[in-house]
């Protein structure tokens, strides 16, 4: 799984101009699923994500997470996340799970960062054409790979 976590002051994903979810402080976090994605992936993103330090304490410092500053969480599947762009000039997207395997990767992600965080969290609606809009704040980017634990 890969994941970009952008730290934001509201975000929002709209399909066909109606606003299907959002939410205020928090994270939004575009999420791209590979085949070989399983549980341990799933439980180890949904942890890194919950507990990652981003948020500024009182100090102005970045030394507090989602669950500290009781934040809230958007996440938006986006398979584009896993473009191949070695060769010539049209991405690959051979990497992304199929619909069939990725959409309940996506439903169990959602459950399980749900349970970690202890709260509703907002979500796109798989394989739509959505418009997200976001107020970044910071603003602050992480790109977070369960293959690639750096």
């Amino acid at each position: 799984m890969r994941a970009v976590i952008q730290r934001v002051s509201k975000a929002s994903v709209s399909v066909s101009g109606k606003v299907v979810s959002e939410i205020n402080i928090g994270l939004l976090i575009l999420l791209g699923i590979e085949s070989e994605d399983g549980q341990e992936d799933i439980e180890w993103l949904s942890r890194k994500i919950v507990n990652l330090r981003i948020f500024n304490d009182p100090d102005g410092v970045m030394n507090m997470s989602l669950s500290e500053v009781a934040g809230d969480a958007l996440v938006v599947s986006q398979f584009t996340l896993h473009a191949a762009v070695k060769k010539g000039n049209r991405p690959s997207y051979i990497k992304a799970a199929k619909p069939e395997i990725a959409v309940p990767i996506y439903e169990r992600f959602l459950q399980q960062l749900q349970t970690d965080l202890g709260k509703r969290v907002g979500a796109g609606i798989f394989g739509a054409d959505m418009k997200v809009a976001l107020l970044n704040d910071g603003p602050v980017t992480i790109i977070v790979d369960t293959k690639n634990k750096e």
